[in-house]
């Protein structure tokens, strides 16, 4: 059975550029990953940007990514470097060119170390150094974007960096976690004013992180109750009064008992309760379903997959998994909901944070050594449907 979708409806891929780009001096920068390897060199993408265009290009009309803060900005309120000014719009322009739109993420998960060393996220007088790197965002990328997102789940990066320590700086604290929340938020209005000044047309909203927070018995329906609401409401209210539409990524099915199970914590319990996984979660693509109605019922606004994916490293099962997850937007957009537009995490194999190379997303294959890229059939099978704008199920 094939599945059309709207003319209207936008594809894509997208990646982020901590874990595509050697590193600059942010916080990432030489952090040992749970496979072993250094946050570093990660996949060369600076000295390959003409190769990877050509991925990004057969994959879609749309490129989501970010660009190194770090490299850009060596301290706070100083102008942008200009040789790396230049780096980016050349491929902004190139890709401009071949028809594909930048999805401009403008925070995703890195800060430079001097933005860390004063305190971070935690330190609201903080906020006006990132807005000010958000304004020479704006103005020397701006031309090039059709739709931005200000801040990368900030709902991930708060409870991974600053409530399980599982993120740079390694914090353990609820407060802190809730004080990131609100002064993320406190930026991300006023930078949504400064891109409606200069480009009144161009969607602005973020990419939310949601999941299927489930009790595998009575002991976990407190714990997967309280994660709920701080993921989904208490995380996203900061940016929810300026926004044009919701960026929403979703992954994962993580049953309580009452602590959270995972593949990575917990290998092979998911399998013994019989709920099928990837290398890191649950896999219930019905959630994204729940999710989608519940964001459409509750906002009543526009909302974009800006993330979706399967961590494995079996070419077949990310077709199937993209099927899966393409049936549920399918439907969701016959009954009613105002879904835009579908983005794949990623569009190659990157450095996947505090876990490593090793833990693979990507259409594209990459040799963590040598850096090699090869199209996989999972590649191949969704440039398909972003030539057909439908999918085979």
């Amino acid at each position: 059975m094939q599945l059309q979708f709207p003319d209207h409806f936008f594809w894509g891929t997208s990646t982020a550029a901590t874990q595509v780009e050697t590193a600059g001096d942010h916080n990432w920068k030489g952090v040992r990953a749970r496979d072993g390897y250094l946050l570093d060199r990660t996949t060369d993408h600076e000295r390959r940007r003409d190769e990877d265009l050509e991925y990004i290009c057969r994959l879609g009309n749309v490129y989501r990514c970010s660009v190194d803060w770090a490299r850009l900005q060596e301290a706070p309120y100083k102008a942008f470097n200009e040789a790396v000014i230049d780096e980016y719009q050349r491929f902004f322009t190139k890709m401009n060119e071949r028809g594909v739109k930048v999805m401009f993420v403008i925070h995703h998960f890195t800060n430079p170390l001097w933005f860390e060393q004063a305190g971070g996220w935690l330190v609201e007088e903080n906020v006006g150094a990132f807005v000010d790197y958000a304004r020479q965002c704006i103005t020397h990328f701006g031309p090039y974007v059709f739709n931005w997102n200000t801040f990368n789940e900030p709902n991930v990066y708060a409870m991974n960096a600053y409530m399980l320590g599982n993120f740079p700086p390694y914090h353990r604290s609820w407060v802190e976690a809730n004080k990131v929340l609100l002064h993320m938020g406190i930026a991300h209005e006023v930078v949504y004013e400064m891109i409606k000044t200069h480009y009144p047309n161009i969607p602005v909203g973020i990419s939310l992180n949601t999941a299927w927070f489930d009790a595998a018995n009575s002991w976990g329906r407190l714990p997967a109750a309280f994660t709920d609401w701080w993921f989904h409401q208490k995380a996203a209210k900061p940016f929810s009064k300026k926004l044009d539409y919701w960026g929403l990524s979703y992954y994962a099915y993580v049953p309580f008992n009452p602590k959270p199970i995972t593949e990575l914590d917990h290998p092979g319990k998911l399998s013994k309760m019989g709920i099928p996984h990837d290398n890191m979660w649950g896999y219930r693509p019905e959630g994204l379903a729940r999710i989608l109605r519940q964001f459409h019922k509750k906002y009543k606004k526009p909302i974009v997959i800006t993330e979706n994916g399967i961590c494995t490293d079996d070419p077949h099962r990310r077709i199937q998994c993209i099927r899966d997850y393409l049936k549920i937007c399918h439907q969701a957009i016959k009954d009613g909901v105002n879904l835009r537009g579908y983005i794949h995490w990623s569009t190659w194999d990157n450095f996947e944070w505090h876990l490593g190379p090793t833990y693979r997303f990507g259409l594209v294959h990459v040799n963590v050594f040598t850096k090699e890229r090869t199209m996989t059939a999972a590649g191949e099978f969704y440039e398909q449907i972003v030539q057909n704008n439908s999918v085979d199920v």
